[in-house]
């Protein structure tokens, strides 16, 4: 056996089971070992959606996946992705074909370019420690790591030695656990607050952690609300109120402004989150827990910090508070009262939001696309959405049954992530209805893998919001500047679509609609791209709050 067909059989056989790449003469043969020993791969069209197919997959499922590709240009398309992974801390193992000769054309510094973004840098060290490193890196990447593991292209050509180095023995890492001090403290401020409310983050996805929030909320008479990312993440608990943030309800905004405690579960508490600040009230005291002690206090000042994984620090709070016969709010008193259960049953949903219809004869205004896709679409879909000034109307507007219904890549802020991450998200969750929703200019980026998903027959439904412009930019910079550089034609993009073996719909007000039905009334086994031409004359409310005007 060589180094190349050991790389495939072990990652299978360390729990891989999907890959996603563009395959060259670098990553060929470890490629065709994996799926040998059992494993998928789903070649794309370039490896910027690779990595965004493999970031998208790796959140929907919670697996780790695998992104192939070959050395030097085949890594570098990919750097914007797996920068987004990187910063998002999804489990995402880059396995890199690497040129060591200063000669070659693909020589670069991959372990340093990865360091750049944020990812751990590995390496295949030799044919004697190929299957313990490549164990190494994958255990590593499972913790909740996206890790670049360079294989060079002369050691994956070596045959593997009898006298090979045995693979560490699996650990399980224990996460920190609060000092007990701080647990009294903590089940201290639950006591005092008459109004708490608890912001989950990508850190509350971890074993366990909604569960764990829920119980002390239950116990504390908190109201839950979550970050962007893990949308839906309290969906069947009666005290949810959706987002906290840029993309809050009048609700939520209200409730949270109005908390006397604030407390963020694996949440950065950013300027996103926190809408700058503004849905903290300056008497409010904020309680930060989190698995990074550099994150505690990083975005804002907090009055405790609680380092520690989410699901113990709830769990070790909880028991805390049981011991001293619960925490002083009780249902009925504070948040927990008939009048704020009946106005969360009727006010939680910006569906149930009255807003005045700003359409035109030939645009539609996205917030009626978004609500009326939301009527029609099914309960059990996957949304993916790419950014953009757009980014606000799918997010809000298409509910998600839970946090794995939701795939938001928008820690690095790139266009042109949401088709790619819409593809990985589909094959994540395969009974579910998978959604894209892309402005204009993301689309176009990524047009490329319309044809992966043909390819894999996928029933992927892919909303354009289309402006014709790079709407972030035309509504940022209001200061009479020339904006012929950020606006173009209309383009037919429904006939792109086809072109690509798309079903298509060009829509321009809500009677267009109509169209997308028969589509979902069979069981499609191709996309349906539906280019809706919507208003374009301001810019929508997340993006005025962001920029501050």
């Amino acid at each position: 056996m060589y180094v190349r067909d050991a790389i495939g059989r072990t990652l299978f056989d360390l729990g891989a089971r999907v890959a996603f790449g563009v395959v060259g003469s670098g990553n060929f043969h470890f490629t065709n070992a994996f799926t040998a020993a059992g494993g998928r791969f789903v070649a794309t069209r370039h490896e910027g959606g690779a990595a965004s197919m493999a970031d998208g997959y790796a959140r929907m499922s919670g697996e780790v996946a695998v992104l192939s590709l070959h050395q030097g240009c085949g890594y570098t398309n990919a750097l914007t992705g797996v920068a987004e992974a990187s910063k998002s801390r999804t489990p995402l193992l880059v396995v890199t074909a690497e040129a060591t000769a200063p000669t070659s054309n693909f020589f670069i510094d991959q372990a340093g370019i990865a360091r750049g973004l944020g990812a751990e840098p590995m390496r295949v060290r030799s044919p004697r420690t190929a299957v313990a490193d490549v164990t190494r890196a994958f255990r590593l990447c499972a913790q909740g790591r996206t890790v670049v593991l360079n294989v060079p292209i002369d050691v994956q050509d070596e045959p593997l030695p009898e006298d090979r180095e045995a693979p560490p023995p699996e650990r399980i890492v224990a996460l920190p656990q609060p000092a007990a001090a701080d647990l009294e403290r903590f089940a201290d401020l639950l006591r005092e607050a008459r109004r708490p409310v608890f912001v989950a983050g990508r850190g509350a996805r971890a074993a366990g952690g909604e569960q764990a929030i829920a119980r002390l909320a239950d116990l504390s008479g908190a109201l839950l609300a979550t970050s962007a990312v893990s949308r839906g993440m309290f969906r069947a608990h009666d005290w949810d109120i959706d987002v906290s943030g840029g993309f809050s309800t009048p609700l939520a905004a209200e409730l949270i402004t109005g908390a006397d405690l604030i407390v963020g579960w694996g949440c950065a508490l950013n300027m996103w989150t926190m809408r700058h600040g503004k849905l903290i009230a300056p008497e409010t005291k904020v309680v930060q827990v989190d698995i990074d002690p550099q994150a505690l206090g990083r975005n804002r000042p907090i009055h405790l910090g609680l380092w520690g994984g989410v699901t113990e620090t709830a769990d070790a709070t909880a028991r805390l508070l049981t011991a001293r016969g619960g925490a002083a709010a009780q249902t009925g008193t504070g948040y927990r009262t008939a009048a704020i259960a009946a106005r969360i049953h009727t006010e939680k949903r910006w569906n149930d939001v009255p807003f005045e219809d700003t359409s035109t004869a030939d645009r539609i205004d996205p917030r009626v696309l978004s609500a009326e896709l939301d009527r029609m679409l099914p309960r059990e879909r996957v949304v993916s959405v790419d950014s953009g000034n757009f980014m606000g109307y799918p997010s809000m507007y298409l509910d998600v049954p839970d946090e794995f219904a939701f795939c938001f890549t928008q820690a690095f802020q790139s266009i042109g992530l949401g088709l790619a991450t819409a593809i990985g998200a589909a094959l994540a969750q395969p009974a579910r209805l998978p959604v894209a929703a892309c402005g204009d200019g993301g689309f176009m980026m990524s047009v490329a893998e319309l044809d992966t998903a043909v390819r894999l027959g996928l029933p992927l439904l892919v909303v354009i919001y289309d402006d014709a412009m790079y709407g972030a930019e035309v509504h940022h910079f209001t200061g009479g500047e020339d904006l012929a550089i950020v606006t173009f034609p209309e383009t037919d993009i429904a006939s792109v679509a086809r072109g690509f073996g798309c079903d298509a719909l060009t829509v321009r007000s809500r009677a267009d609609l109509a169209g997308l039905r028969p589509w979902l009334d069979v069981t499609p086994r191709r996309p349906m791209v539906i280019d809706a031409k919507v208003v374009r004359d301001t810019g929508s409310w997340w993006l005025a709050e962001a920029f501050g005007h």
